[in-house]
């Protein structure tokens, strides 16, 4: 069974720092794997996720992406710094998943902002949002700052040295795991 990533940015623009960094990781662990990947953000959700309340009400399109990221073998998940948490998008999002969806799955989580004064998001807002889904919040967490990105690239060399170590816990624990379908063991 070929193995899938995905990964989702809570960003609202384009082009995002936070999906580039997102799908940089889902890439680099797809590679590694041979397996496949897919990215995501908010606007590729549409325009019936926003008003929704529940995930049966959410369009076709949405309710595709919905069941990659609950069946993804590894979820790489990113949010933009806002106000010192993720976005609002992004936990409207997650507050529509069943909270068992989730379970178990390995996700890397990621986030950027402006400076430092924002990097423990990752620890303090989205370790907990994925713990409460009873995740396998891998230990590594990435986030980068304004002065990591060149032309929309990665270029800073802690945060690269950082990246490359949650990457390679990702394929550990994809090693260790056997393939995983719509949140049920293959």
């Amino acid at each position: 069974m070929t193995r899938h990533i995905v990964g989702f940015s809570g960003n609202i623009s384009r082009p995002s720092k936070t999906k580039n960094l997102v799908e940089f990781v889902a890439n680099a662990i797809s590679d590694r794997k041979g397996c496949s990947y897919s990215v995501f953000d908010v606007i590729d959700l549409g325009p019936s996720f926003s008003n929704t309340h529940r995930v049966q009400d959410l369009d076709g399109a949405a309710a595709r992406i919905v069941e990659q990221i609950v069946s993804a073998d590894v979820l790489v998940v990113g949010s933009p710094t806002f106000k010192g948490s993720y976005t609002g998008l992004f936990k409207h999002f997650f507050d529509l998943l069943d909270p068992a969806s989730l379970r178990g799955k390995p996700v890397l989580v990621t986030a950027t902002g402006g400076g430092d004064k924002h990097a423990l998001i990752v620890e303090h807002q989205l370790r907990p949002l994925f713990g409460f889904f009873e995740a396998l919040t891998l230990p590594t967490a990435i986030f980068a700052s304004e002065r990591d990105f060149a032309g929309g690239k990665l270029v800073g060399d802690a945060v690269r040295l950082r990246t490359e170590q949650a990457i390679e816990q990702a394929v550990n624990t994809l090693d260790a795991r056997r393939p995983v379908r719509s949140g049920v063991a293959a």
